[in-house]
């Protein structure tokens, strides 16, 4: 296949796969497609040294991906590396920085005795849903301000390619980081809840920041392992970040996106059911630290 005018392909004939991949190897196709039995799809996609995430995106259904010299020249690894960075880095500043303003609103409303008035007025899930929508809200359009932001920098320095394979994980990065930031939010408010002080909140959020933090490394330092980050676009906490690298390279299948969301949508309302119950157990318990067993009995 090489890509010609209107986004059609010129088609180059082989009588066998040995002589398809020379060809791609000589630089005369930039893609053979080829027969293939280790996938449902029956074929597979052939590239030199990198796949084209555009060439891929334009095939009716996604196939695998063979690299026959991958990484010949770095130059995709070093890719791979930014884009991974970028989606790690954006995660974890953006849900630990609201995900801490969540814990220490909390504390400061029990420390100063506000939270007593406020449950006076509203109830207490609506007092939590308020709080954990409002910086949603806010980290939600930070997420927006950036992916558009992006957007607008590649066109700007004429980065078409790039922003034609970084298209799809994009918006799936904001769809997955939606739900993902839900459920941390409960997990924030509920940590707050259990102490009364400021100077105690890193005790309760610390285990949650660790949660946010491992995704954030791991992706940096195993981005081109398949099977962890395949692992990694399942668990709920590091979906946002897996699963947008694994679109970006290709080697996702069209229905791993949707049940990984699935797993992240049932995840978050467990934690939101979990939290919202040791949050209203123990958003008027003063003086020491509110141990979570007895939140949940309470």
């Amino acid at each position: 296949l090489t890509e010609g005018a209107a986004g059609k392909f010129d088609i180059t004939g082989a009588p066998d796969v040995a002589t398809a991949e020379q060809l791609v190897k000589d630089g005369d196709v930039e893609a053979a497609v080829v027969p293939s039995d280790s996938n449902a799809t029956g074929f597979e996609l052939i590239f030199a040294t990198e796949a084209d995430p555009a060439l891929v995106s334009q095939m009716s259904v996604q196939p695998q991906v063979t690299i026959l010299d991958p990484d010949s020249d770095g130059s995709a690894g070093f890719l791979l590396y930014i884009v991974s960075l970028g989606f790690g880095l954006v995660f974890f500043v953006s849900a630990t920085t609201f995900g801490a303003s969540i814990a220490q609103s909390v504390v400061e409303e029990k420390q100063t005795r506000v939270v007593e008035i406020l449950m006076s007025a509203i109830p207490v899930k609506a007092l939590l849903a308020g709080k954990v929508l409002g910086n949603s809200i806010l980290a939600f359009g930070q997420i927006l301000a950036i992916a558009a932001l992006s957007v607008i920098g590649l066109t700007v320095t004429g980065q078409s390619e790039l922003l034609a394979g970084l298209g799809t994980p994009v918006v799936w990065f904001v769809v997955f980081f939606i739900l993902g930031f839900i459920l941390l939010a409960a997990l924030f408010a509920a940590a707050g809840s259990l102490v009364s002080r400021q100077e105690d909140i890193g005790s309760t959020t610390t285990p949650i920041t660790m949660l946010i933090m491992i995704p954030y490394f791991a992706v940096i330092l195993f981005n081109d392992n398949p099977l962890i980050m395949t692992i990694m676009s399942y668990v709920p906490f590091s979906a946002a970040v897996g699963m947008p690298v694994r679109l970006f390279v290709g080697s996702a299948q069209w229905w791993e996106p949707i049940l990984s969301l699935l797993i992240l949508a049932v995840s978050a309302a467990l934690v939101i059911l979990v939290g919202s119950r040791i949050y209203e157990n123990s958003l008027l318990k003063m003086g020491g630290r509110v141990k979570i067993s007895e939140a949940l009995k309470a």
